[in-house]
């Protein structure tokens, strides 16, 4: 089984395009009745303000896997994003260490890129 689509509540559908397509740079599929679909990698990226009261919360943790974490962070901050921190590593496990960053979309989702090396 794989995922298939991910849905993330947002404030301002426009803001929010803007913000996935120029700052994170995931190809934008189509936009539609307030609704706009994103590809990232496999899985599909739905962007919508909540349908209902039950929805209207913050959005899990996306985590966006980068070939070069450090390039990638000085890039999205002259696009704009917001970082909550600096990259780091988050774990060692034998050979391979997983380093992250954190920042924040337009909307105020807590977003993170990470690498493995």
């Amino acid at each position: 089984m794989k995922l298939g689509q991910i849905a993330v509540n947002v404030e301002n559908v426009e803001r929010a395009v803007a913000f996935y397509k120029d700052v994170i740079q995931l190809p934008l599929l189509f936009e539609m009745n307030g609704l706009a679909f994103f590809q990232c990698g496999e899985t599909r990226l739905l962007l919508s303000r909540p349908e209902t009261e039950e929805f209207n919360h913050p959005s899990s943790v996306l985590y966006f896997q980068v070939d070069n974490l450090t390039n990638e962070v000085s890039r999205m901050k002259e696009a704009g994003a917001t970082f909550i921190d600096e990259p780091h590593m988050v774990a060692k496990v034998g050979d391979t260490e997983t380093w992250m960053a954190f920042f924040k979309d337009s909307e105020g989702n807590t977003l993170a890129l990470m690498n493995e090396r």
